[in-house]
């Protein structure tokens, strides 16, 4: 009988998006049932300093100081450049990751950031790990901390992103456009007034779904507090992840806001959730930060959204290509962010164009198809 192939997925917590599309994947391998699967935090099996670092400073930067975020992408972004330096000062720091690589020995791993990437690929370099590397990158532009040399695929969002790495030097044969890997839940259609039901949404109030991403990041009181200012007929659904201060607070705006003439109140705070699929089917429009994981679930659901001061980085770029394709607007003044999505809304031909454009840039099966094609590395 054939031994199942062990199968490590690796992610990291400096961002939620990471975390959700390893847990994707995990899903997606797991539901294919011919192998063995494991997912772990990289940031876990790391020195306590370096921990820090890439997890508490990366929110702190993105919250106090997102101007040095940006200065620090676009300085760091030098494609081979400064390979050997990084990799010394990260094989200080990530020892009990190399000796839990060597114990394991896996068959596949598959990073979705670019911290473990680089480990594995330098110890398969080395002799050391007998496995096969693939790196997802979770963004729509690759940036130079994801590149490797010792790598048998990279997983990208669009055309472009392949393009790229292709004319600076990485082979056209291992590059995939995939998408960037959903929970699978994304994939199956769900009917807008069933999900509206099951939220118990306003089944006829347009519904915009305010979303601050996993760690509560981004100006959603003050949003919320401009867009009930309006006085418009919506219905708001304003997700505040995990920052429990941010949801408590807003509740505090929705007993104020009062209810729809249905009523359904016109404001519905939400915590923490792993319904975003539903919220996402219930809403006509999202309006958020521009993370890789957050806008692939909105493009999977053919949903526009209206992209918030996009941190400077790699959420700048990502809006760029949204707006390229046509799937979003970008409110770059929060003032003047409510009048601009009134606006859009109020334009019912603009927006069904943007659904249209976010459909045909989905991907929903981006993580079956990764699982599909890494296994083939093993055969």
């Amino acid at each position: 009988m054939k031994t199942k192939s062990r199968v490590l997925l690796l992610s990291a917590t400096s961002g939620a998006g990471h975390v959700r599309a390893a847990q994707a994947l995990e899903k997606a391998f797991l539901a294919r049932g011919d192998c063995d699967v494991e997912h772990i935090d990289a940031l876990q099996y790391v020195s306590k300093l370096f921990q820090r670092v890439y997890d508490k400073a990366y929110i702190s930067m993105v919250r106090r100081a997102p101007e040095l975020m940006g200065l620090l992408y676009e300085r760091t972004d030098q494609p081979w450049h400064h390979l050997r330096p990084r990799l010394a000062l990260d094989r200080l720091n990530t020892g009990p990751m190399i000796r839990l690589l060597k114990r394991v020995q896996p068959d596949l791993c598959v990073a979705t950031h670019f911290l473990p990437a680089e480990i594995i690929a330098w110890l398969i370099a080395k002799g050391k790990l007998r496995a096969h590397n693939a790196i997802v990158v979770t963004d729509y532009d690759v940036h130079a901390m994801w590149l490797c040399r010792t790598v048998d695929r990279y997983y990208v969002a669009i055309e472009e992103a392949a393009e790229y790495l292709a004319r600076i030097g990485v082979p056209r044969e291992k590059l995939r456009v995939t998408g960037i890997p959903i929970d699978p839940l994304f994939a199956a259609p769900v009917n807008r007034i069933e999900a509206r039901k099951h939220l118990g949404l306003d089944v006829e109030a347009p519904v915009i779904l305010i979303s601050a991403g996993g760690y509560g990041i981004g100006p959603v009181e003050q949003l919320v507090k401009d867009l009930l200012a309006l006085k418009q007929p919506w219905q708001l659904v304003a997700i505040a992840g995990k920052a429990e201060k941010t949801r408590k607070r807003l509740e505090g705006l929705a007993k104020a806001a009062g209810k729809l003439p249905s009523g359904k109140p016109k404001l519905c705070p939400v915590g923490f959730t792993t319904e975003m699929d539903q919220y996402m089917a219930a809403a006509d429009l999202m309006v958020g930060k521009a993370g890789g994981l957050t806008t692939s679930e909105a493009l999977a659901c053919a949903l526009p959204m209206a992209l918030i001061e996009p941190i400077p980085g790699q959420e700048e770029r990502n809006a760029d290509h949204l707006l390229e394709a046509g799937a979003a607007i970008r409110c770059n003044n929060l003032s003047a962010a409510a009048w601009k999505i009134a606006t859009l809304l109020d334009d019912a031909a603009r927006l069904n164009g943007m659904r249209d454009a976010a459909r045909k840039l989905a991907r929903p099966g981006a993580a079956a198809a990764i699982a599909e094609d890494a296994l083939r590395l093993i055969d």
